[in-house]
């Protein structure tokens, strides 16, 4: 009865969708592979996930209840910044990182622009119809959300999420991450150059035909 108490436990309940490999889920959660097989086997045991042309768990109230759980103990201790990257994974909802976490993801953490952890903004691609969802998910974690960057005088915690709404998501996968394709991010970086330089430098090296001449010398919002 107590084998799923554990975080890493908790963690896998919550960003398992239906077919995915043990691989998969530990590149959404920053875990590593072992690590996780170990974990999966356990609950395996269980009874609470089980393989059938990948992962699958047993029963959906596990993961709502896990979810209750995990957004009661944000009231004490609120989520880090590393914890919000993970976040996501945990709504059930479409999304893909844009705009300055789409350059983060696409370099690997290689290059990551200057912020501040006293007022961190996250920005994330959502579909139109998902934006109240999720609202209220970040909501439920004391995580204010808003379509443009709030300035954090006006906010009453460090980390907010900057939502951009669009009619679907064209997503890509990268170390486990949902991201906007990487001809779009390198559009994004050449639009504000005098940032994204030497990230622009970084992403030409590590994947081919991208373009990285500049038309643009404007600063990000």
């Amino acid at each position: 009865m107590y084998e799923v108490c554990g975080e890493k436990e908790l963690k896998v309940i919550l960003a398992l969708d239906q077919g995915d490999s043990i691989s998969g889920v530990a590149r959404k959660i920053d875990e590593n592979r072992e690590t996780i097989r170990r974990v999966v086997n356990r609950i395996e045991e269980a009874g609470y996930v089980a393989y059938d042309d990948g992962l699958q768990l047993v029963d959906q109230t596990l993961r709502d209840a896990g979810l209750e759980f995990l957004t009661t103990a944000a009231a004490t201790s609120p989520p880090s910044i590393t914890e919000v990257y993970v976040l996501p994974q945990f709504a059930g909802l479409y999304y893909a990182f844009t705009s300055i976490d789409a350059v983060y993801v696409w370099t690997r953490g290689g290059y990551q622009v200057a912020r501040d952890p006293e007022d961190y903004p996250l920005f994330i691609a959502v579909r139109e119809q998902d934006v109240d969802a999720w609202e209220t998910f970040f909501d439920r974690f004391g995580i204010p959300t808003a379509e443009e960057r709030q300035p954090a005088e006006d906010l009453d915690c460090a980390i907010q999420v900057v939502l951009e709404p669009r009619p679907q998501i064209d997503a890509e996968m990268v170390d486990g991450r949902p991201v906007i394709p990487l001809q779009e991010t390198v559009a994004f970086a050449n639009e504000y150059y005098a940032t994204f330089q030497s990230a622009l430098d970084m992403l030409g090296r590590m994947y081919d035909d991208v373009d990285t001449d500049a038309n643009y010398r404007r600063e990000p919002a």
